[in-house]
């Protein structure tokens, strides 16, 4: 049997292919990690100006002894605090489109725009949070399998050799439990780890990772994006390369992390990030749909002081 076939004089385009699926597919995006873990700034908000100080009490040292004689002074130490503060800016992006676009076509797309600005401004405002993360002065850089260097000037200034290992791990939390003094997070005995992929498999290959369902014992709440434990330092995958890197170190092998505690990063909001439809212009043919937010991320203790650092960033020089 002879194949039908269009005749030459059947024009092009739509006309032989003219059948629309009636679904329309979107991109993925990464997903947003960092800001469950940033603390929104409380007393602060309108009217109260562009800059936030935030206060902070350092410690009094221990001392030697604590005793003294009955007729002595009682010994008198200092009492010391210091300050930070957080500058907010203007965030926000739009999109255009006419009234054409909306009038003409199969799908609604307004909706859409919509839905992809949003999607937009998590990831926007993820990677504003994991930079203020990333200006801790404390960096981690492995340099074999397993141990590394740590450097307290808030740059690296050592090349990584290899990706993350279990010992570095728990070189990081003796360092965090036992040099620096950083409390759990949320006031508990656990800290914090957000890993891009690579570093996560750099652990995950390690012989020594032990999956979380046999280390988190049942009952205990797991964390959006968790995938496992070691000792008490929980981890979270991040697959958004823009706030956590896969490419750090010698030919890329590192994957960039941040481990921390309590009370790590602030947000100052004085508007919260929100959806605006602007004007229609030109009697109604031009539109826009924008977020618009004014808000900042900053790092409470930017020191490497014991008991006032609270973040240690993986990474390479």
């Amino acid at each position: 049997m002879a194949e039908f076939t269009w005749t030459l004089d059947a024009p092009a385009g739509a006309f032989k292919n003219h059948a629309l699926s009636m679904k329309l597919r979107e991109a993925a995006v990464a997903e947003s990690k960092f800001m469950q873990y940033v603390q929104v700034e409380p007393g602060y908000g309108r009217k109260a100006g562009e800059t936030i100080t935030i206060s902070r009490v350092k410690n009094i040292a221990e001392p030697v002894s604590a005793k003294f004689g009955e007729r002595d002074r009682v010994p008198i130490d200092t009492f010391a605090m210091s300050t930070t503060s957080i500058t907010v800016s203007y965030f926000g992006r739009g999109i255009e489109y006419t009234e054409q676009s909306e009038l003409l076509s199969e799908f609604d797309l307004t909706d859409k725009i919509q839905k992809k600005l949003k999607q937009q401004m998590q990831l926007t405002l993820d990677t504003a949070a994991a930079g203020a993360f990333k200006t801790a002065k404390i960096k981690f850089i492995p340099t074999s399998l397993t141990g590394g260097v740590f450097d307290t000037d808030g740059t690296p200034s050592t090349t990584a050799t290899d990706n993350v290992s279990v010992s570095h791990v728990k070189v990081i939390r003796d360092y965090l439990a036992d040099t620096i003094h950083v409390p759990g997070y949320g006031g508990g005995e656990e800290y914090i780890c957000l890993a891009s992929v690579k570093a996560l498999r750099g652990i995950k290959n390690d012989p020594e990772f032990v999956q979380w369902r046999q280390y988190i014992q049942p009952g205990d709440a797991f964390l959006k994006g968790e995938v496992g434990k070691i000792e008490n330092i929980r981890f979270i995958e991040v697959n958004h390369t823009n706030a956590l890197a896969n490419n750090k170190g010698a030919a890329g092998v590192l994957g960039e992390a941040l481990v921390f505690g309590d009370d790590a990063v602030a947000m100052a909001v004085v508007m919260d990030p929100e959806l605006r439809a602007a004007i229609p212009g030109n009697f109604g043919l031009q539109n826009a749909v924008a977020w618009i937010g004014m808000l900042e991320f900053g790092l409470v203790w930017d020191t490497a002081n014991d008991g006032e650092a609270r973040v240690i960033h993986i990474t390479s020089q």
